[in-house]
């Protein structure tokens, strides 16, 4: 392969370095970008509707996030549906389903309720129902229960979204443009090489490739790349896997359940499957894994790179397994891998969100469910549960994205934008970004 120079190269083509991608070529004046993708095709890994939730995630019913936190995803949410909006057709990118978060008993019900007050300010569209209102709704959620429940949701918005095509045509929209883009399939970069004062070289087996800058979007990927060249040794790697179940069509949209504050993982949601028509999909499990690719063993020794036993990690592991609720969910999480266990197991979750689910209603989803890489914070001893971003501001970003990255992939990317065009000296048009993908 010839040796090329690029302005920015990025490294990982899922929704995160797509997005990165479509906003250089649109809103910035440099002449050549490339993306750099190990795989065959445009997020095949986690950024595949078969490896996440499918959802547009705008803060409303997800009860883990705070006013602050969920104003923010409401806003990178925006600019998703904004950019999508502007194309020919969405249809299959963007779908439109009912969406709530269910609360069951007396305490849940009476959180809800306060959520509501401080939330509705914020979310004009959000309601509140009762019993009658949810069964107008979602009636398989009311039927057979005796408890007191309730529910936040929203009837008309946008709340799904299929990743993997949203990634494609960033990169379809970025190769329309007027900057060089190469889109480089089938091309694993082997190491890193910073020049001094002069960019960077990007090892491949085909080749060298140089770049002014580079960004690294390549999920746990990114922190190895970023050990390798003396960057981030603060974290460690915990990756985070997450299993699904199939059910007859008994959802008509999303219903997700209440977070239990002591659980650092999400709590499970029922919804349509966006690519298997007629099947309700009910997870995500969180599974510990020492791997940093889902069913792909050879990123064990990648795994074993970055988590290292020292006295920072030992904490986090220790605190997390010492507090009761963490322990059992743990625990629960790894038989719900185990056949014939599994399913009688995860019944009783699930029956939170369809109480009439039966056990022959379920059926483990074979290899469908992704990685989320969480960052440990060895200096402070806890888990990163947000986006890691390393940016020693030499011309090398590394992202490290875990849920809502996918949701907030233009938002993130802005940041990295702002940060390029500062040590490249290149032109930035944030009016017009703002006026495309903000005021809408």
């Amino acid at each position: 392969m010839e040796t090329k120079q690029y302005d920015v190269v990025i490294i990982g083509g899922g929704i995160s370095g797509t997005a990165l991608l479509y906003l250089l070529s649109r809103y910035t004046d440099l002449n050549s970008i490339a993306l750099v993708e190990k795989d065959k095709g445009i997020a095949t890994l986690n950024s595949h509707g078969r490896n996440n939730s499918q959802t547009l995630h705008c803060g409303d019913i997800e009860t883990n996030y705070s006013l602050e936190k969920a104003v923010k995803v409401k806003a990178g949410a925006s600019m998703v549906v904004n950019y999508a909006s502007q194309l020919p057709s969405c249809e299959h990118i963007l779908y439109k389903y009912s969406k709530m978060v269910l609360a069951v008993g007396e305490q849940e019900c009476d959180e809800l309720h306060e959520r509501y007050q401080a939330f509705h300010p914020h979310y004009d569209k959000m309601e509140l129902w009762d019993a009658d209102g949810i069964s107008r709704i979602e009636p398989n959620v009311v039927w057979g229960r005796n408890e007191r429940i309730a529910a936040l949701g929203v009837t008309d918005d946008y709340s799904a979204v299929n990743f993997q095509a949203l990634a494609d045509s960033f990169v379809a929209q970025s190769k329309r443009s007027d900057t060089n883009v190469d889109v480089l399939l089938n091309t694993k970069i082997t190491k890193i090489i910073e020049r001094n004062n002069d960019g960077f070289e990007l090892c491949t087996k085909e080749g060298k490739i140089q770049a002014r800058s580079v960004v690294v979007s390549a999920g746990g990927h990114s922190l190895l790349f970023a050990q390798r060249m003396g960057y981030g040794n603060q974290y460690a790697c915990l990756p985070v896997a997450g299993s699904f179940y199939y059910a007859p069509d008994v959802l008509r949209g999303k219903v997700y359940t209440i977070q239990n504050d002591k659980l650092p993982f999400a709590a499970i949601h029922g919804d349509p499957d966006l690519l298997v028509r007629g099947k309700t999909r009910f997870g995500p499990t969180a599974l510990v894994l020492p791997m940093l690719e889902r069913h792909n063993y050879k990123t064990i020794p990648d795994f074993m790179r970055l988590f290292h036993l020292d006295p920072g990690v030992l904490k986090v592991m220790w605190d997390l397994f010492k507090v009761s609720d963490i322990r059992n969910y743990m625990i629960k999480n790894i038989l719900f891998e185990v056949p014939y266990i599994r399913q009688r197991l995860f019944l009783k979750d699930a029956r939170k969100i369809v109480p009439t689910l039966q056990l022959q209603d379920l059926t483990f989803a074979k290899r469908i469910g992704g990685i989320r890489p969480v960052m440990i914070d060895k200096e402070n001893r806890k888990l990163h549960m947000g986006e890691a971003k390393i940016n020693p501001g030499n011309g090398i970003i590394f992202n490290m994205t875990p849920s809502p990255g996918a949701t907030s992939c233009l938002q993130n990317a802005e940041q990295d934008v702002q940060a390029l065009a500062n040590y490249l000296g290149c032109e930035f048009k944030q009016e017009q970004l703002d006026k495309e993908l903000k005021n809408n």
